[in-house]
């Protein structure tokens, strides 16, 4: 449910369109049917999932008979005015249908939560109104039906309560950040807290239920630019004797308002991945510099910051400013002032610190996005069993926090990487995860791991672990000791600790060099 763990079944509410037609009917089937058949043809042109959303109020009963004789209340003779029998309700529901659009509906009374499951329909609305009216949430909970929550008015303790209570039901929901204010100017708006919904109910859709001027656009692009994946607008359709209020689009201007939220989804793009263009890369080639001789180079020549120069443009296959290094051996003559080709550079190997030092960011950024705070008193250890030039497929980088009579260490696995089978035959640990999943084997039965999810592995238990997309998870133990890790495979075992790991105090940034060619002598010493 997307108001459990992420990636239980459930409904699916990302990209979801509510398009509310509240009283908008004016109490006609015809003028709803109209609405609905505008709409559906606005959705249609821009491809979107769209659900019209009816409002059900049990009529006369909702409204107290005192204010049915004389009305304080500036609703209730719009509500009254408006009313349209259940049977009209049906043949809306059937108009919905015919297009092939979701049919949704927000109860304001449990008469109505019991009407909504006999009809049908396929997801119930919590207006903002009733986000704490524990009664009428108890009778929506019991629906079964997937939930839209609007949060218009609550302060953030309100919204954790509803998120708790809906999340304890058990009942798949997404939620929207709202303000019920009709219209809403600008400066309520608030589209922030889309974002700190975003992180404070992590696996719970979110999305933006609009109020502001119909006219403007773009309040919805900043919407999906902060997270929101689910949105809500109320439509109707204007005539030569109906004006609509001042929150509700027409079919042009809901025409419109796609058209912003798909120039947004096209800016934004997908945050999962740093995608550079061909285009993008030749524009950037053609600003970079090139390596040029300062003088007649031989072929042979140990190459120094006293034979180079860097001097725009960077010609085709010259070895461009940014893979300059001291030390570079040409393997060929170059003229003053000639382009030095990237082909006729060896170097020094600096692969496994490469390597190693990439890794470091990618751990870095890692952290930071699981929001793993390190203070700078810590060891780390870059695992790398099938020796380093494979440590992106075999390995692990742990960081020893506290290592005493017990011990915790924060554990990255990068995506795609594996740690080997191997036991301990002293150690006992157990694995929390705090970011991504972990696939673990234990004994040779494969479990997967989700945020918060805790395994202990006992001495002398076989146990390897993998991540598809990367994870981070705590390794809370006992001591941990020099040389009380077993590997299965016989490759592994053969080589010597300096071998298979490079161990250096925080992250190694003058020590990494060190410690790989002290892991090149005969002995590993």
């Amino acid at each position: 449910m997307s108001g459990e763990q992420p990636g239980a079944a459930g409904f699916d509410f990302e990209d979801l369109f509510v398009l509310d037609l509240a009283n908008n009917h004016q109490g006609s089937v015809a003028h709803g049917t109209a609405i609905i058949d505008h709409c559906a043809e606005v959705a249609a042109r821009h491809g979107i999932r769209a659900a019209i959303k009816f409002q059900f109020r049990d009529l006369p009963d909702f409204v107290h008979v005192d204010e049915q004789r004389d009305p304080t209340n500036k609703h209730v003779p719009r509500f009254l005015s408006t009313l349209l029998p259940w049977e009209g309700f049906e043949e809306l529901l059937g108009a919905v249908r015919r297009h092939g659009l979701l049919a949704m509906c927000t109860p304001f009374d449990e008469a109505s939560v019991d009407r909504i499951v006999a009809m049908g329909f396929d997801l119930i609305k919590v207006a903002s109104a009733s986000a704490t009216d524990w009664p009428l949430l108890e009778r929506v909970a019991a629906s079964g039906l997937p939930v839209v929550a609007s949060t218009g008015g609550l302060t953030r303790s309100g919204a954790d309560d509803l998120v708790s209570f809906l999340q304890h039901r058990g009942c798949d929901f997404g939620l929207m950040h709202c303000v019920s204010i009709y219209p809403a100017p600008d400066e309520t708006c608030q589209l922030s807290n889309i974002g700190e919904f975003r992180v404070r109910y992590p696996g719970v859709t979110v999305g933006w239920s609009t109020h502001e001027d119909p006219s403007d656009t773009l309040p919805v692009a900043v919407a999906y630019a902060q997270g929101a994946r689910m949105f809500e607008r109320h439509v109707g359709l204007p005539t030569d004797d109906i004006t609509l209020n001042a929150y509700s689009s027409a079919p042009g201007q809901l025409d419109a308002w796609l058209g912003s939220w798909a120039k947004a989804r096209a800016l934004v793009g997908d945050p999962t991945t740093r995608h550079v263009p061909d285009a993008e890369r030749v524009a950037i080639d053609e600003l970079r510099r090139g390596v040029f001789a300062r003088r007649d180079l031989e072929a042979g020549t140990t190459l120094t910051d006293d034979d180079v120069y860097f001097a725009f443009p960077l010609r085709d296959g010259q070895l461009p400013s940014g893979r300059w290094r001291d030390g570079l051996e040409l393997t060929a003559a170059v003229a003053a002032d000639g382009p030095v080709p990237a082909d006729a550079v060896v170097g020094p190997d600096a692969t496994h610190e490469r390597i190693l030092k990439d890794a470091i960011h990618d751990v870095k950024a890692m952290l930071a996005h699981a929001h793993v705070p390190l203070s700078v008193d810590f060891q780390t250890e870059y695992s790398h069993h099938y020796g380093i030039e494979h440590f992106r497929r075999f390995g692990t980088v742990l960081m020893t926090i506290i290592n005493r009579a017990y011990a915790k260490k924060i554990l990255v696995q990068l995506p795609g990487q594996r740690h080997p089978a191997h036991y301990h035959k002293l150690k006992e640990e157990s694995f929390h995860v705090l970011w991504g999943t972990l696939d673990v084997v234990l004994d040779g039965r494969p479990r997967r791991l989700l945020p918060g999810d805790v395994l202990t592995v006992l001495p002398g238990v076989w146990h390897e672990f993998a991540s598809e997309d990367g994870c981070v998870f705590e390794e809370l133990s006992t001591t941990a000791l020099t040389d009380d890790s077993f590997y299965r495979d016989p490759d592994i075992v053969r080589l010597t600790s300096a071998q298979r790991k490079t161990v250096v105090d925080h992250w190694g940034r003058f020590q990494i060099t060190e410690q790989l060619l002290r892991a090149e002598l005969p002995d590993g010493s």
